[in-house]
């Protein structure tokens, strides 16, 4: 069992088992003892997972794992903490530094799923809030685990970025079960969709539009 070891793990074991966050009075920064804890959370949780993915050959990459855990972590401290924390978010919300490749994206939406949700609560607490662009910039870069949360994706070569068939597999259902129509109606992602659903189309997603361009 992971409760009870630390507040990083707890938030974490909370909110990917019940999707509750736990709140802190403070600022709480995270040990080498809690990321080395944590690596072995989301590593189980990654080998769960891979089961949806019908592949062995995407490795789970523990750096961007545990950067991802920090970043949500973080950025809900600072979301339920909004006494004196500007100072603090340059130090403990960084921007990726390796290559962003599938391993880290699947290792790092282990966490990065959840973020979306904390953005729109800062929005509507101060849409003013530096806080805000900074995370909307990581889903950006992070956009699998942005699905069906808008953030501007227009330069993206969707060819590209979907040439492993398991990423692009896992994208297109999570667009499905988002019901994320602004992907769905891009044409490229549109056509793959499309071509999934064959002639059971009306039953996985009646309301879609066909794009044809």
């Amino acid at each position: 069992m992971m409760e009870n070891k630390s507040p990083f793990l707890d938030t974490l074991f909370l909110l990917r088992k019940e999707g509750a966050l736990t709140v802190f009075s403070n600022l709480k920064t995270v040990s080498q003892k809690e990321e080395n804890e944590a690596e072995d959370f989301f590593e189980s949780e990654f080998e769960k997972e891979r089961l949806d993915f019908l592949s062995d050959q995407i490795p789970f990459n523990k750096e961007a794992a545990i950067w991802a855990g920090k970043i949500l972590y973080h950025s809900a401290q600072l979301y339920l903490i909004r006494k004196d924390t500007a100072k603090d978010v340059e130090k403990l919300i960084l921007q990726y530094k390796d290559e962003n490749n599938v391993s880290a994206i699947l290792s790092a939406d282990l966490s990065l799923r959840f973020l979306p949700q904390i953005v729109v609560g800062l929005q509507v607490a101060d849409s003013t809030d530096p806080l805000v662009n900074i995370l909307e910039n990581i889903l950006q870069s992070f956009h699998y685990s942005a699905v069906g949360f808008d953030v501007n994706l227009e330069k993206i070569n969707w060819k590209e970025e979907l040439k492993d068939k398991t990423y692009r597999k896992l994208y297109l259902e999570r667009i499905v079960e988002k019901k994320a129509y602004k992907l769905a109606e891009i044409p490229y992602i549109n056509q793959l969709l499309i071509a999934e659903f064959g002639m059971y189309k009306d039953i996985f997603w009646k309301e879609l539009k066909i794009i044809n361009d």
